[in-house]
């Protein structure tokens, strides 16, 4: 997709607790676009990531999935709010098919999806690995094929070298065609070769160089000398 604006419905609540979140009041007030492959969003906890690519992924499934596609219908729950409603996704990068909402509370369900549509039965389910190894698996696999790959906090599966890993699939990826958001905590994952960077702030969301995000300063600043930070504790 090329951009995402708000489009209010009839039952639409303008208290709604998400507006004052500003990176989503932001969203509402002008609209967001996406122009490049590969999305990054950074943030501190609070900030509005995880509510936005929820957002953002219930919209799409809204607007462009057809009912059947069970790997977009399990990547919702129960606990979203209803901002999807009040969005109306704009283009089609790559066209509106294949791809899914993967993130860890809903993964176990769309493995299982997974798992039940394998052509050959031999082959190791994604239920059958470990947390990491099968979201690992998953993407680099790719059963869903070509689309839109939106990610909320992948490295809560991953290691440091399977974090590297993801990265390369990432790059396959868009190489075939597909698009990926993906809202992460990690230095390594916000690195990711030619995406762009959003950081939600107190402002709402900036643009910035992976070098100048508070997470990549806050980690450097830890590995160099963590006892500068453990004495606090």
């Amino acid at each position: 997709m090329s951009r995402v604006e708000f489009a209010p419905q009839e039952r639409f609540d303008p208290a709604s607790w998400y507006l004052e979140v500003p990176a989503i009041a932001e969203l509402c007030r002008r609209g967001i676009e996406f122009t490049s492959p590969v999305t990054v969003i950074v943030g501190e906890n609070g900030a509005g990531k995880s509510t936005l690519v929820e957002a953002v992924a219930g919209a799409w499934q809204a607007g462009f999935t057809g009912a059947q596609d069970l790997m977009w219908s399990a990547g919702g729950s129960a606990e979203d709010t209803d901002l999807p409603w009040h969005l109306r996704c704009v283009g089609a990068r790559p066209r509106p098919h294949g791809g899914c909402f993967l993130r860890a509370e809903s993964m176990h369900a769309m493995f299982s999806a997974a798992d039940a549509n394998r052509i050959r039965v031999s082959d190791q389910g994604f239920n059958e690995l470990s947390h990491g190894q099968s979201f690992l698996h998953y993407v680099a696999e790719r059963p869903v094929g070509v689309g839109l790959w939106i990610l909320d906090e992948p490295e809560a599966a991953l290691s440091f070298q399977s974090c590297l890993a993801l990265l390369g699939v990432i790059g396959d990826l868009v190489a075939e065609g597909s698009q990926v958001i993906m809202a992460t905590h990690s230095p390594v994952l916000a690195a990711c070769p030619g995406a762009e960077i959003w950081e939600l702030t107190e402002d709402g969301i900036e643009h910035a160089a992976w070098p100048e995000l508070d997470l990549v300063r806050s980690w450097r600043s830890f590995l160099d000398a963590p006892d500068r930070f453990l004495r606090h504790l």
